[in-house]
C-alpha cells in the first residue's frame, strides 16, 4: 500500500519505482538491478525521486531534501519498507547544504575516493569508472588525511 505524510505547505508521497525520474539512471549503473524490485519513488512537490533500498552489494543509500520537514516526513514513510534499515535523519545547520536522510551501514568518511564511495552505493565498476574518468581528484581529495582545522571541504 502506498502511503501520503502531510507536511505543512505539502506532501510527501510513497510511488511505484518506476514513476520515479531518475528510475533509469540507477538501473542503468546500479551491479544489481534487482535491487530496484524493492525501491520505492519518494514524491515530492510532484516529483518523485528513487530511494534504492540497500541489498547485494549495496551497503547504504540516502535521499536529500532542502527542508527538514520534507526528510522527517520521508523517514516516517520509509520506516516500515524493507530494504531500508537504521533509518535516519542528518539535520544540517548550514542554509546551503541539504537536509539528509539515510539508511544501511554510515557512509564512508568524506575523504574517501569517489571509487569507495561508488562500490559503497552498489555502483557497477563500469559505472564508476564512467564517472571517475571525467572527474579526477584532485591532490587534497585523493589524501585520506582529513582537512586542517578552518578549512571546508566540499
Amino acid at each position: 500500500m502506498l502511503t501520503t505524510a502531510t507536511v505543512p505547505a505539502c506532501s510527501v508521497a510513497l510511488r511505484p519505482a518506476a514513476e520515479a525520474y531518475d528510475f533509469e539512471y540507477f538501473r542503468d549503473r546500479l551491479a544489481e538491478p534487482a535491487i530496484l524490485a524493492s525501491a520505492i519513488a519518494v514524491r515530492v512537490f510532484r516529483a518523485p525521486l528513487l530511494a534504492v533500498p540497500v541489498g547485494g552489494s549495496r551497503r547504504g543509500g540516502y535521499m536529500s531534501f532542502d527542508l527538514l520537514s520534507l526528510a522527517m516526513a520521508t523517514r516516517g514513510l520509509l520506516d516500515t519498507r524493507p530494504g531500508f534499515p537504521n533509518l535516519r535523519v542528518r539535520w544540517s545547520p548550514y542554509r546551503d547544504t541539504c537536509h539528509t536522510v539515510e539508511w544501511g551501514d554510515p557512509a564512508p568518511d568524506w575523504w574517501e575516493d569517489d571509487a569507495v564511495f561508488g562500490r559503497f552505493y552498489g555502483y557497477s565498476e563500469a559505472a564508476i569508472a564512467a564517472f571517475v574518468r571525467p572527474h579526477p581528484q584532485t591532490p587534497s581529495s585523493a589524501t585520506s588525511e582529513p582537512f586542517p582545522h578552518g578549512l571546508v571541504a566540499r
